[in-house]
């Protein structure tokens, strides 16, 4: 535990100032850098045609938050599937077939970047550049967006107006310029001063040591690689410029690159926490999310070392198989853990190679999609979860469910309960179809990993993580049709239910809250929050689990 215990120091201890930052920028407040950052905001937002001091209801900020999903997706699966007619193509990238490129706009707009083609192999540098990079940049920040509406609304809006849940487009480009942006610049120049490929020439053309033929070559794929891997580490995006990811040593080359990319995956999903207090007022609320998430996360990545560690059949040694020497499997559990804590789903090794108990907890990380979770849509999810908690908690003790002040009634609550019951529909149903019908999964095992394979790749998309255990022949139609549905689903009702709550509570009138009134910002409710996720997470989906990966390791272990 303790590069994990020195990563999650190094990300508290950056977080907290990033958070304070964070809040001003999301409030609007005047910065020192105002007129320097408004040389690049101000034509954006006449380019847009949009004022970005005006307020916007619910409905208008989701109506903008669609639309400009729409837009870019669009434009990017065209780029896909025009590629090779493009410049900035030196290693000549064919263009995408229609379903792949729709799987991969689809997968990259929702802030997912599951991969059913090898980057290196089949995109160009204009189509990475672009299509990919520009929307690892967007998404992410799209989700800080509708999570920083939603505790307007939930908090009363701004005190201008209490209905005002802020202007989408100022959401999305302020964090964009000011925050995200000069991070990616400053982890870019770190790895490339460890070693990654930042250039726009082809690859160069070797020879292997081991060939006997005289004739055989190699070509080997580079490219401006570090941007790429600075955008995918801190945006929770997860997408790699080579189609294994950061297992290989050109977008990972070093002990040191790991740990920087390691801190990476959590740097901004902590920040954001940390956004909380100073944005809405209450500091209380702030250690209640923060001790909840870092509870939940000690819990999974200590379960994760443990068992890549310690489930070898025939020792108690580590399991090595599918990680690299260089990083050992440590490191591989550790990045296993936080990438599917954060809904990244960038790897340095082979998640099909996990111990199967590791892969039991990445999968419990993706189903709960709350243990720090994406940038924004983590904080949105747990939102859900606490907002259920409340209504549940009321229940039990006899108490009117309320929140800071504003009941939680009839509407809200089948609001929440679509959200609750669509996982489970979504995620059980796909499995059980691709299961029920071989030739739809081409999967590499038909045993109980076989079953691990299909459910984890849905579970994946549908938490916008992106991982996956690669056993199965993914680039087909029903994967890319059946994928790109699981990730819109699992994308937009997280991101607008939510708000539809907040804005509906917006509405009412806060009672203030009395003796009688549900405390939330307690250990005991934190505890109960906890209890709840586990417990709904356990009940939903305990069957396929325990007929995948705990099956998997009783028949590993029996051998």
């Amino acid at each position: 535990m303790t590069e994990f215990i020195f990563v999650l120091a190094l990300a508290i201890a950056l977080g907290w100032p990033m958070g304070h930052y964070l809040a001003a920028v999301m409030r609007g407040a005047p910065m020192r850098g105002d007129r320097l950052f408004g040389l690049i905001e101000r034509p954006l937002y006449r380019l847009l045609g949009v004022d970005p001091a005006q307020g916007m209801s619910g409905k208008a900020y989701v109506t903008a938050f669609l639309a400009s999903n729409a837009v870019l997706g669009g434009v990017v699966w065209l780029l896909f599937m025009t590629q090779a007619w493009l410049p900035l193509n030196p290693n000549e990238a064919p263009n995408m077939r229609w379903d792949l490129a729709l799987h991969t706009m689809v997968s990259f707009v929702t802030n997912t970047n599951q991969q059913h083609y090898s980057g290196q192999a089949q995109l160009s540098y204009l189509a990475q550049m672009t299509g990919i990079v520009g929307l690892q940049v967007v998404t992410p920040l799209m989700g800080l967006a509708l999570v920083a509406a939603t505790l307007r609304g939930l908090f009363g809006g701004r005190a201008a107006a209490p209905r005002d849940l802020g202007n989408y487009w100022a959401d999305v480009i302020r964090p964009a310029v000011r925050l995200f942006l000069p991070l990616c610049l400053l982890l870019s120049a770190l790895l490339t001063w460890q070693g990654v490929p930042a250039t726009l020439e082809g690859g160069p053309v070797a020879r292997p040591v081991d060939s006997h033929v005289a004739m055989t070559q190699q070509k080997i794929p580079l490219g401006p690689v570090a941007a790429m891997v600075a955008a995918k580490q801190l945006g929770t995006n997860g997408g790699g410029w080579y189609g294994p990811n950061s297992a290989v040593p050109l977008e990972n080359p070093t002990p040191l690159s790991n740990l920087i990319e390691t801190l990476a995956l959590i740097l901004l999903p902590v920040a954001v926490v940390f956004m909380v207090g100073p944005f809405t007022g209450r500091w209380r609320f702030t250690v209640l999310v923060f001790g909840a998430m870092l509870a939940m996360s000690l819990v999974s990545t200590g379960l994760s070392l443990w068992s890549e560690g310690h489930s070898a059949t025939s020792a108690d040694i580590a399991l090595m198989e599918g990680k690299e020497v260089r990083l050992g499997a440590d490191a591989s559990a550790l990045w296993a853990a936080l990438t599917t804590q954060t809904s990244n789903g960038s790897v340095n090794a082979m998640h099909d190679s996990l111990a199967p108990l590791t892969g039991l907890v990445a999968l419990g990380n993706m189903l709960i999609n709350a243990i720090w979770g994406g940038i924004g849509c983590g904080l949105q999810q747990f939102l859900v979860y606490l907002l259920l908690s409340v209504f549940l908690a009321g229940l039990m003790t006899g108490r009117t469910p309320e929140l800071f002040g504003r009941k939680i009634e009839a509407p809200e609550v089948r609001l929440l309960a679509v959200l609750v019951l669509l996982q489970p529909l979504v995620l059980l149903g796909m499995t059980a179809i691709a299961l029920t019908l071989p030739s739809l999964a081409g999967n590499s095992n038909p045993g109980f990993h076989g079953i691990s394979q299909v459910f984890y790749e849905y579970a994946s998309a549908y938490a916008n993580n992106g991982s996956g255990f690669e056993g199965l022949g993914d680039a087909t139609y029903w994967w890319n049709l059946s994928g790109a549905a699981v990730l819109a689903l699992g994308r937009y009702p997280a991101l607008i239910l939510p708000l539809a709550i907040a804005a509906m509570l917006a509405r009412k009138r806060a009672v203030p809250q009395g003796p009688g009134s549900l405390q939330i910002e307690t250990p005991t409710f934190a505890l109960t929050l906890i209890a709840i996720i586990v417990i709904l997470t356990l009940l939903q989906f305990m069957p396929v689990l325990v007929l995948g990966p705990v099956a998997d390791h009783l028949a590993l272990t029996a051998q």
